[in-house]
């Protein structure tokens, strides 16, 4: 597999000295996190250029080498004003370029390169390259809702106990043993649900207090289907809402009893389910720190979790409706 190789060699330090282009006139800045997955070739960067070119568009591809290198070539981005900045990736990269350019008046294009791509998925923004691209240069404006923990940004979702003890767990197993991601994340799971931790948490939904004993606590940037076909999926980034959902089950039988549940469209059938809504959602446990993911990363942060819901802080560039279409 060739190693991706950058349309000009830099470092971060160079990158935000020269800044990335003028901006008056400027090509779009497409910012690739080269380090992900199986990295881009020179010609995958060829074929980004060439369909932004046929939808009427120059970009420029600005590898980056991390996801902190990601984070600071899009604040450089919003720095000189440039009015849209793409990130090309996983929801991964796609959260890192948001929470830079949060707040502000540089709008985010997105064109999917992940396995999920869920964030695109729920605005509706095509997985080709070459609509990804029309749709950008189309340049339809919306505002959208992002999450926000202890001052890190979530377009997707947060969670504690389970999933970012697996995560942990997959990478010690990554390290040590040489396994793939997905081989590791699969012996992870089964060990990590296998003890099933439990957390003991003091929840504070818009100042209502309550406790509960359970072995994970998913937080949505807002509101997620939750049974059926569409699990996982929002019908709307707008609403100015945090979801919150938890379970009491414990043991492996009686999670994936759970999954199986959601699927079937029974979910609501189970007793020990929580869905709820709220615009703050504070959690306080016995420890000082704990692991938390967002968006699949995971960091370790203090205690207690202060979420909130930051309504409108982003702008993204969606397709166009019917008969809005430029």
């Amino acid at each position: 597999m060739a190693r991706p190789v950058p349309e000009r060699r830099t470092d971060l330090l160079e990158a935000t000295r020269r800044g990335l282009s003028a901006v008056e006139g400027a090509p779009l800045p497409l910012i690739v996190n080269a380090a992900a997955g199986k990295g881009c070739t020179p010609a995958d960067y060829e074929r980004f250029r060439a369909a932004f070119r046929s939808a009427g568009a120059q970009a420029r591809i600005v590898p980056a080498r991390s996801g902190a290198e990601v984070e600071a070539l899009a604040r450089q981005a919003a720095r000189e004003g440039h009015p849209v900045v793409v990130a090309c990736g996983g929801d991964g990269t796609v959260s890192t370029v948001a929470g830079a350019i949060v707040d502000g008046a540089t709008a985010l294009g997105i064109v999917p390169l992940g396995t999920w791509n869920h964030f695109a998925k729920d605005l509706g923004i095509p997985l080709g390259l070459e609509e990804a691209a029309r749709t950008i240069a189309g340049g339809h404006r919306i505002a959208v809702d992002v999450g926000d923990v202890n001052g890190h940004v979530f377009v997707n979702n947060s969670s504690l106990g389970l999933y970012p003890t697996i995560v942990l767990e997959r990478d010690i197993q990554r390290r040590r043993l040489g396994r793939s991601k997905w081989h590791a994340f699969f012996w992870s799971s089964m060990a990590v649900l296998e003890r099933h931790p439990m957390l003991d948490v003091r929840l504070c939904l818009d100042e209502v207090a309550q406790t509960r004993r359970t072995p994970f606590v998913f937080i949505g940037n807002n509101v997620y289907a939750m049974e059926g076909f569409h699990v996982g999926s929002r019908e709307r980034l707008d609403a100015g809402l945090l979801s919150l959902y938890l379970t009491q089950r414990t043991g492996r039988r009686g999670l994936i009893g759970l999954a199986f549940r959601a699927l079937l469209g029974t979910l609501h059938q189970a007793k020990d389910f929580e869905a709820l809504t709220a615009h703050t959602i504070g959690i306080a446990t016995r420890h000082a720190r704990l692991p938390v993911a967002t968006d699949g990363e995971v960091n370790v942060l203090d205690m207690p979790l202060e979420y909130r819901i930051r309504r409108g802080a982003l702008k993204v560039i969606v397709p166009a409706p019917p008969g809005q279409e430029t």
